[in-house]
């Protein structure tokens, strides 16, 4: 499985067929079983992965109410940025490098449901 993160900022508002077209048009990629298509807005405040597997295409998104996504570091021996699974749940728990803390996000509890 390969991940991929759209490089610049995303319009939130995209659907499925939207973010097909990026995939395609502005990242070069093709949709692939299995791989992941990582997008985040110009705030850093949500993100959407849309992922092709079998059966068809899937799209998951988060929200922050507070704090932002930590972005990965860019290879510009590659122009993009190197991202794997772990660099995934990193980004969006808000995992920090310092292992005693994590990035400021909504608790859970402030929800009513």
């Amino acid at each position: 499985m390969c991940y991929f993160l759209c490089p610049g900022k995303t319009d939130m508002r995209k659907g499925i067929n939207s973010l097909c077209g990026v995939v395609r048009e502005h990242m070069g990629h093709k949709l692939v079983l299995g791989d992941v298509f990582i997008f985040i807005n110009r705030n850093r405040t949500t993100i959407k992965l849309l992922h092709a597997e079998d059966g068809g295409l899937v799209l998951y998104m988060k929200r922050l109410e507070e704090g932002t996504f930590r972005m990965p570091k860019y290879d510009p021996q590659s122009n993009s940025f190197s991202m794997q699974w772990r660099d995934l749940v990193v980004m969006v728990e808000g995992i920090s490098e310092n292992s005693d803390r994590r990035l400021k996000r909504l608790k859970a509890s402030r929800y009513s449901y």
